[in-house]
């Protein structure tokens, strides 16, 4: 149900001189094509990268920006363009990416790929590419063009296995990134590191608990327990980093296992 609290639509004004960069390909720019935006209910995934095809298409600083956050998460890294930046050159050099020194070519380019991603100043390739991934139903995202994106990219919050993603639907990338900047205060490395020590009893909690609930409350009365595992680990990294804290939750979390492998044992 939509909240009432919020207006739907954005307001649409027209740009004297702008381009349209949409689909619409009108001779300005009206915004008239992220109308209902805010009114799109993005599917929140996080999609495993690993050993898939992806393909950056422009070698400019957007361009780098893409490459990067996709070899952050392990993806095999194709980037198509004439010419780009040192750092895309480096990349190319050392192996990290491939680097395909020339114009996009149509739909060949994108056979086998996973996910499709231009970065472009030439809104008629930024075009082409969005419709060739369309037709091939692939993820595909032209950089600050929402309607030529079936996905959008949040702002992530990245600690070890800690990844905390924010959206405002395309609204303001610049409140994602004041978002992002107060999160990553609020919640790093503490979380990161429970999340690492809460990952190695994962496999004793499906040995051993028989039933989805017996996990939940296993998990839920640590994470959420006296003391709080967090200001443990916290105090950590506030005193001289002796481990201490860390030690305390590991007794928390065996002394958990010791309380549920007893109630098991007394049905």
């Amino acid at each position: 149900m939509r909240s009432r609290h919020y207006p739907i639509a954005m307001p649409a004004q027209a740009y004297a001189g702008k381009q349209c960069v949409c689909q619409l390909r009108r001779g300005i720019c009206d915004q008239s094509c992220v109308a209902d935006m805010l009114a799109t209910p993005f599917y929140i995934a996080c999609l495993k990268l690993s050993g898939r095809r992806c393909v950056v298409v422009g070698g400019g600083e957007i361009g780098l920006e893409k490459v990067e956050g996709l070899l952050a998460c392990d993806g095999e890294v194709t980037l198509i363009a004439p010419d780009a930046g040192p750092a895309l050159e480096k990349y190319a050099e050392e192996g990290s990416i491939r680097w395909e020194r020339r114009a996009y070519a149509g739909p060949a380019d994108l056979e086998g790929v996973f996910m499709a991603i231009a970065a472009t100043s030439d809104t008629d390739v930024n075009i082409a590419v969005y419709e060739d991934a369309e037709r091939r139903a692939m993820l595909v995202n032209v950089v600050d063009v929402p309607p030529l994106c079936n996905f959008i990219l949040p702002a992530i919050v990245r600690t070890g296995p800690l990844a905390i993603a924010i959206s405002t639907a395309g609204a303001s990338p610049a409140l994602a990134k004041r978002i992002k900047r107060e999160i990553a205060e609020q919640f790093g490395e503490p979380y990161a590191r429970l999340a690492v020590l809460l990952n190695e009893v994962r496999g004793w909690a499906k040995g051993t608990l028989p039933t989805y609930q017996d996990r939940k409350a296993f998990f839920e009365g640590i994470v959420n327990g006296d003391p709080d595992p967090v200001a443990l680990l916290r105090k950590d990294s506030a005193d001289d980093g002796s481990g201490s804290g860390e030690q305390a939750v590991r007794e928390l979390i065996a002394q958990a296992q010791r309380e549920h492998e007893q109630r098991l044992s007394a049905v």
